[in-house]
């Protein structure tokens, strides 16, 4: 497939890409390099530019006869969000929709959306299923809700194949530890455990104590990044015209902010202190996937099935790459 991947210089985009690559796909890389590194793809792949340049968006799907769409181009950090939701409503759904509306415009039948497990919200049960009710509790969760709603409108009304993949924490790195993790700011619980094993930060910050879990504090379900990336090619690869699913993509149980940190001290050799702080707005106590539906009818089964492995990668790139991607 000829295939547009926004958003793919970033963490999770630049491990589809490679993998798209590896499937024999023709890929074109369209990332305005705000979150994104030139690094992470192919020199000839990468297309610097905006969603909200329509004619330049137009232009790449019209040059390169585009047939399907990987969407991840969008603002991610809840804290964000919930400080300035206007960026995430204008980035992650008024951009998007203008990418559906070229989308449809030049016939294209097959779109893969990098959706969250943050249209959750705070589940009613755990697990978490497909059919759990959808009440995100921040605005980052109401602008990947609001795109998924108008995406299978259009799959309905104008026979576009649509999936949301709605994932759950990314983590780790490519196994050869040539591509990672490397945002600006960090916000993510697991390269920051390893910049202080590193010695870049000094502690490691627990924002909320009190959580009704083992512990304490929040449980997450993480999945490592090659498998996410399994998962956006299989999706493309079933889509049919005019059908909209919706999958989670998870390992079906979660781990703890003090086990997260208690492993990363098992694989770095290193003790990493912390500070107990107080709860940030915005986050649910647990969140873990059931991911039977993906497995059932994608044949999606996971590499990297251990915490103990996603950490391992991410430390095998942070290592080697203490300053992230050059600058």
């Amino acid at each position: 497939m000829r295939i547009l991947v926004t958003g793919g210089a970033g963490y999770i985009g630049s491990h589809t890409v490679r993998h798209l690559l590896d499937r024999g796909h023709q890929v074109t890389v369209l990332d305005n390099l705000s979150e994104g590194h030139r690094a992470a793809v192919p020199a000839e792949c990468l297309h610097v530019g905006d969603l909200k340049d329509i004619d330049f968006v137009d232009h790449l799907l019209l040059v390169h006869r585009i047939d399907a769409v990987v969407h991840f181009a969008a603002c991610a950090s809840v804290a964000e969000s919930v400080a300035d939701p206007a960026k995430y409503y204008r980035n992650n759904l008024v951009h998007g929709l203008m990418l559906l509306d070229l989308v449809r415009r030049h016939g294209i039948r097959k779109f893969v959306f990098s959706s969250s497990c943050a249209t959750y919200g705070v589940p009613q049960q755990i697990p978490i299923t497909e059919s759990e009710p959808q009440k995100p509790i921040n605005p980052y969760g109401r602008t990947k809700l609001a795109f998924e709603c108008a995406l299978a409108d259009y799959a309905q009304a104008y026979g576009i194949g649509a999936v949301a993949l709605r994932y759950f924490n990314a983590a780790g790195a490519a196994a050869d530890g040539s591509i990672g993790e490397d945002h600006h700011p960090e916000t993510h619980l697991i390269p920051l455990v390893l910049k202080v094993a590193l010695g870049q930060r000094p502690r490691i910050d627990i924002f909320g104590t009190d959580y009704p879990t083992a512990d304490g504090t929040c449980i997450r379900d993480y999945i490592h990044v090659e498998d996410l990336a399994v998962a956006h090619s299989l999706a493309l690869e079933k889509i049919t015209p005019g059908d909209w699913q919706a999958y989670n993509v998870g390992i079906g149980h979660g781990a703890s902010v003090r086990e997260v940190i208690r492993i990363a001290e098992e694989i770095t050799g290193k003790t990493i202190p912390f500070q107990e702080c107080p709860r940030r707005p915005g986050d649910p106590p647990i969140l873990i996937a059931d991911a039977q539906k993906i497995r059932q009818e994608l044949g999606w089964q996971p590499r990297f099935p251990t915490l103990h492995a996603m950490i391992e990668t991410a430390w095998h790139w942070h290592r080697q790459h203490p300053d992230g991607y050059p600058k």
